[in-house]
C-alpha cells in the first residue's frame, strides 16, 4: 500500500490538474472518486484509464477506500461540507480556493482545523509558486526600495468561462481576486487590517453578479494596497498575475508580464528636484516547481515532514477575509475592519 491514499472530491474544472500530479507521485495513489454526478466520475476514469470506485459522498469515500488525503476540487459552496468530512474522518485535506463561500464558514473549518493539529489543511494558491513573484518578493526582503508605502495591482481579463461562475454574486472577488489579494500578503509580507470596495457589473457584461471592483485595503505594516479589475475586460488584457507597482521610501518595483525590477533613487542628488535612478535587476534564487506543482509539492512534503505547509489554512485566512471583507464593504458602502 502506498503512503499516500486520496480520495478526489469534485471531477471536472481544476481536478485534471490535481490528478495529472497525484498520478505523477511514486509515493501516491489515488482510490476514490466524489462527486454528485457519477457521469463526471465515469468521464474522469475514463480519460485517465482509471478504474477508481465512485461515491456520492466524501463519509463514504473515506471509510471504503481507507484514504488518508483528500483533494477538494469542489465548487465552493461545497468546500465547507469536503473539508467538514475530510478532517472528521482522519484525513488531510488540500483545497482549491476559496477555503470556503462565506467568511463564518472559513472561521468554522480554521476552527476545527486548528482542534486537529496532526492534519494538514492547506489552500492552492499557485501564484506564489512563480519564479518572477519569488524574484519580486526577494526585492522587497532585501529592503531595496526600502519600506512598502503603496502597492497597486490592476487585473483586467474578458473570461468567458460560462457555467457556475456566470451566476455567481461576485465572481471576480470571490473566485479570482482572492489569488491577487492572496499576492499582495505574499509580497508585501504583511496582514490586512481593513478594506473599502466599490464592487460594479459594467454594462455588456455576461455574467449576472458584479465583474468588476475598485479595492483599497490597509495592512499592518502601514503599507496601502489598491486593487482595480474586471473580468469582463475586453482588449489589452493584463496577465492573469495583475501588473503590480510597488512603492516604497527608496524607490518602486515593476512586475507586469516580465521579469520584475526596481528603480531605486542614485547617489549625490540631494539638491535635485526630481531624482535620477538606477535600475536593480530582482534576484532568481528561487529554484521550486512553477504553479499547481509547486503549491502541491510545498503541501504534499508538509504533510511528509509534519510541518505547516506555506499555504496552510492558518495563513489563508487571512487572505480569505480580504475577500469576504471587500464582498460586505462593497454591500455596505463603508469602510470594513478585517
Amino acid at each position: 500500500m502506498k503512503a499516500i491514499r486520496i480520495v478526489q472530491a469534485g471531477c471536472g474544472g481544476m481536478a485534471n490538474a490535481w490528478i495529472q500530479y497525484a498520478l505523477e507521485r511514486q509515493d501516491t495513489e489515488l482510490v476514490a472518486l466524489v462527486d454528485i454526478f457519477e457521469e463526471a466520475a465515469k468521464k474522469m476514469n475514463e480519460k485517465y484509464g482509471l478504474s477508481l470506485p465512485w461515491y456520492a459522498s466524501v463519509e463514504e469515500a473515506i471509510r471504503q477506500s481507507n484514504a488518508n488525503v483528500v483533494f477538494d476540487c469542489t465548487i465552493p459552496t461545497a468546500h465547507q461540507a469536503v473539508a467538514t468530512a475530510a478532517l472528521n474522518g482522519g484525513c488531510h485535506i488540500l483545497s482549491e480556493k476559496p477555503m470556503a463561500s462565506t467568511l463564518e464558514e472559513a472561521e468554522q473549518l480554521a476552527d476545527l482545523a486548528t482542534s486537529k493539529p496532526e492534519l494538514q489543511y492547506a489552500i492552492m494558491q499557485n501564484r506564489r509558486y512563480l519564479k518572477d513573484i519569488r524574484a519580486l518578493r526577494g526585492l522587497i526582503a532585501q529592503d531595496v526600495i526600502g519600506h512598502v508605502n503603496f502597492v497597486t495591482a490592476n487585473f483586467f481579463i474578458g473570461a468567458h468561462f460560462g457555467g457556475f461562475r456566470d451566476a455567481m454574486s461576485s465572481p471576480l472577488i470571490l473566485d479570482m481576486a482572492i489569488h491577487t489579494f492572496d499576492q499582495a500578503r505574499f509580497i508585501i509580507q504583511a496582514n490586512p487590517v481593513s478594506v473599502y470596495c466599490h464592487e460594479f457589473n459594467p454594462k455588456g457584461s455576461w455574467y449576472e453578479g458584479n465583474a468588476a471592483a475598485a479595492c483599497i485595503f490597509e495592512f499592518d505594516n502601514g503599507a496601502v494596497f489598491t486593487y482595480n479589475g474586471s473580468w469582463c475586460s475586453e482588449g489589452a488584457p493584463t496577465s492573469w498575475e495583475a501588473a503590480w507597482r510597488i512603492a516604497g521610501n527608496k524607490g518602486t518595483a515593476i512586475w507586469n508580464q516580465a521579469a520584475p525590477y526596481a528603480e531605486i533613487v542614485a547617489p549625490g542628488q540631494d539638491n535635485k528636484f526630481i531624482y535620477d535612478y538606477q535600475r536593480v535587476e530582482a534576484p532568481y534564487v528561487w529554484t521550486g516547481r512553477e504553479g499547481h506543482a509547486g503549491c502541491l509539492d510545498d503541501m504534499f512534503q508538509a504533510i511528509l515532514e509534519g510541518r505547516q505547509a506555506e499555504t496552510a489554512y492558518s495563513d489563508n485566512i487571512f487572505s480569505t477575509k480580504m475577500v469576504f471583507g471587500a464582498i460586505e464593504s462593497a454591500k455596505t458602502g463603508r469602510k470594513v475592519t478585517l
